[in-house]
């Protein structure tokens, strides 16, 4: 069995780098989800993750997901799912099969594309599990697993990651906090090799 590098050791680790804002696509409007689309629908494998509003009170329930990620090695798009004609698009990459959609601690994520977008996800690739596979005690995330596989740190923010994704005008700090949890996520799919092997495992949907 392997261990998961411990938060005092990710500390000491030099920085990942992340996508800038040059290199994230925001989508709100029925051209940008087309050109997305175009985009996204020429590679086999996308990082993926989603966003929700948080919820603070106790009985209250979440009507996310807000934002859905997907991202290439070199490029993310941050779908805001507010647009009709955005939601349209984001449900029609996430049913589609053949593509493998990478990212980490995604059962809720599932759930809730299933609840809001009315459609079940195609290809989904839970890589905590292809960690547990190859021997890892316990879920990496892409904290763990961008220290394992590139000896680097990466960075969230924690004001980010609990501010309002539902807001019609996210923030530069929410369009690269998002963007990076989706691109982090394709970097480590490539470096663990799975785009090249048959008969991926983790996979749902």
């Amino acid at each position: 069995m392997h261990s998961t590098p411990d938060k005092d050791t990710i500390a000491l680790l030099p920085p990942f780098a992340r996508l800038g804002l040059d290199s994230i696509a925001l989508v709100t409007t029925q051209a940008e989800a087309d050109a997305a689309f175009a985009a996204l629908t020429v590679v086999s494998a996308w990082g993926f993750d989603t966003e929700s509003k948080p919820t603070f009170r106790v009985g209250e329930v979440s009507d996310g997901p807000h934002i859905l990620q997907l991202s290439t090695p070199e490029r993310a798009w941050v779908f805001q799912l507010h647009d009709p004609a955005c939601r349209a698009v984001a449900a029609e990459l996430l049913q589609m099969k053949g593509v493998a959609k990478a990212g980490f601690g995604l059962r809720d994520d599932r759930k809730r594309i299933i609840e809001k977008l009315g459609v079940e996800p195609a290809g989904i690739l839970e890589l905590n599990t292809v960690f547990r596979e190859r021997g890892y005690r316990k879920d990496m995330g892409v904290k763990g697993a961008v220290a394992v596989m590139f000896g680097q740190r990466f960075i969230k923010s924690k004001k980010a990651a609990t501010s309002n994704w539902a807001n019609p005008r996210l923030t530069e700090a929410q369009l690269v906090y998002a963007a990076n949890d989706a691109y982090a996520a394709i970097r480590v799919f490539d470096a663990l090799g799975l785009g090249t092997v048959p008969g991926m495992t983790g996979f749902s949907g």
